[in-house]
């Protein structure tokens, strides 16, 4: 890999640290190209990737990022699991390690914070963006709903009232 490459690769790092959401790192040591396809897949599904670099280009590019500290976690085969939602990318790879015992989550960078396994667990069980979005109108609609009912419910009271009156003259 000559110089123009490697500065093209920094780069392109560079790009996914500052503006990814969240960055797992993990290592892949053993895994087959059809297991590694496999994870790509499913990132891609979600809409983040899947990188893997050298090491040192990998530190080179961290540098004066958001998740700068996440350096220390570059050592032996590693890869880069990102991606925009804060979220997915982490439930990905969180499932997968489950699936796949050759791949290992070391940890990775949620913005500025760096995270260890522990961490990058805890953000993989955080409701995704469409999830909160979900959770956030079905709570507008309640009100909604119960004025709806409360509206509604005389009416109702009054017609069987007199489906009962009407019930009881025809016996």
């Amino acid at each position: 890999m000559d110089r123009a490459q490697k500065e093209t690769v920094v780069e392109e790092l560079g790009q996914i640290f500052a503006s990814s959401g969240v960055v797992v790192v993990a290592h892949y040591e053993g895994m087959t190209v059809a297991q590694m396809q496999t994870l790509r897949a499913e990132l891609r599904s979600v809409g983040g990737g899947v990188r893997v670099a050298k090491n040192k280009l990998a530190q080179i590019a961290l540098e004066g990022k958001p998740g700068e500290g996440m350096a220390a976690l570059l050592k032996g085969m590693t890869v880069f699991a990102y991606s925009e939602d804060p979220v997915a990318a982490a439930k990905i790879c969180e499932g997968y390690a489950k699936k796949n015992d050759k791949f290992v989550i070391l940890g990775g960078a949620m913005g500025n914070a760096v995270l260890d396994p522990a961490g990058v667990k805890s953000v993989a069980s955080m409701p995704s963006r469409e999830e909160l979005i979900a959770q956030i109108v079905s709570c507008i609609g309640a009100p909604a709903a119960n004025i709806a009912g409360a509206i509604g419910a005389p009416a109702a009271n009054i017609a069987g009232i007199l489906k009962t009156l009407e019930e009881r003259e025809a016996a």
